[in-house]
């Protein structure tokens, strides 16, 4: 991008150069012309990148409703004095005045232009939407949102915010080995759901520069669009719901779509490591749930038959805890 606004620079200032005949300056203060008209520009520019498209179109119906505000009083005036100097006066102070306070009441108040779609939402997508939904950066790293979405669980457009990139961004580019590659491997999901046809993901400009917190953010892009937000943060989770913003957790929907074991049924687990009591061996199934061993720890390394004794439900999830086969038949 750098590359093309110094290209710009160049040729405007070229063109200055060359045209300067036309404008009866010299040649020197036609470059000069140019290149500030340029660097103007190209200065609006860059500042323009950093302002939603919400707040642009707020502020541009404002400047318009004050101009247009300016021309009925100028009408007005006019009808009354006549034209003349005091016109001229007229013209210019309240075309000013109210182009500047149509443009700044408007711009304060833009959140309320329920006209307006948010940045990075197409105009389709108003606000209260219930379609809608802003992905959290734990779960683009976790990945699994990738498959649930591809099995259709999840409809709708998924909202990407641009600060959720950059922290995505910042944390692919650590210098901590294990934060790099989670990083990464979230940007590799993030590409793979923007290819895949059956998932609509849009990147959202809005941002709330008063706000420093990514989560608090995301909350507040959750109010805006009056939008569920996903995520496996237990934290975020609690936060959004006291807030009165919907929640999709991710690891709730893990937990409710795990298979139903009761007491007394029989399973074939294997043996991986020790338990924290005397004796216990831990294994694990194939969804991640822990199964704890009654005196398997002599076991480790080995597949066994065990039965169900009973099942603790927490918040982090389910942990099964069994005894061997031949222990609970002879009990």
């Amino acid at each position: 991008m750098w590359l093309i606004r110094v290209l710009f620079i160049i040729f405007s200032s070229l063109v200055g150069y060359f045209c300067s005949a036309r404008l009866n300056i010299t040649q020197w203060q036609g470059l000069i012309f140019g290149l500030c008209f340029s660097l103007v520009l190209v200065t609006i520019e860059y500042f323009l990148k950093h302002i939603s498209l919400k707040d642009m179109l707020a502020a541009l119906s404002g400047l318009i409703a004050g101009l247009v505000a300016a021309g009925l009083l100028v009408f007005l005036v006019t009808s009354i004095v006549g034209r003349g100097t005091a016109l001229s006066i007229v013209a210019s102070g309240s075309g000013l005045a109210l182009g500047y306070l149509g443009l700044a009441i408007a711009y304060k108040r833009r959140d309320e232009f329920s006209l307006v779609a948010p940045s990075g939402i197409s105009y389709g997508m108003r606000s209260g939407n219930s379609g809608t939904k802003i992905v959290d950066t734990n779960v683009i790293i976790d990945g699994r949102i990738l498959d649930i979405c591809k099995t259709g669980f999840i409809e709708g457009t998924l909202v990407i915010p641009r600060f959720v990139l950059k922290e995505l961004q910042y944390i692919a580019d650590s210098s901590d080995v294990l934060r790099r590659n989670r990083g990464r491997r979230g940007l590799d999901i993030l590409h793979a759901m923007q290819k895949s046809p059956d998932i609509e993901v849009l990147i959202s400009e809005e941002d709330f520069p008063n706000v420093k917190e990514v989560d608090a953010k995301l909350i507040e892009l959750g109010k805006s669009l009056n939008a569920k937000v996903i995520t496996n943060d237990f934290n975020l989770n609690q936060v959004a719901e006291l807030q009165a913003v919907s929640v999709l957790n991710i690891n709730e929907l893990a937990n409710a779509v795990k298979p139903v074991i009761l007491p007394g049924e029989t399973m074939n687990v294997r043996v991986v490591k020790e338990g924290k009591e005397y004796g216990q061996g831990v294994a694990y199934l194939d969804d991640g749930t822990m199964v704890v061993v009654d005196n398997g720890r002599s076991l480790m390394g080995q597949s066994v038959d065990v039965v169900v004794t009973s099942i603790l439900q927490t918040a982090a999830g389910r942990m099964i805890f069994t005894k061997r086969k031949e222990e609970a038949n002879g009990m």
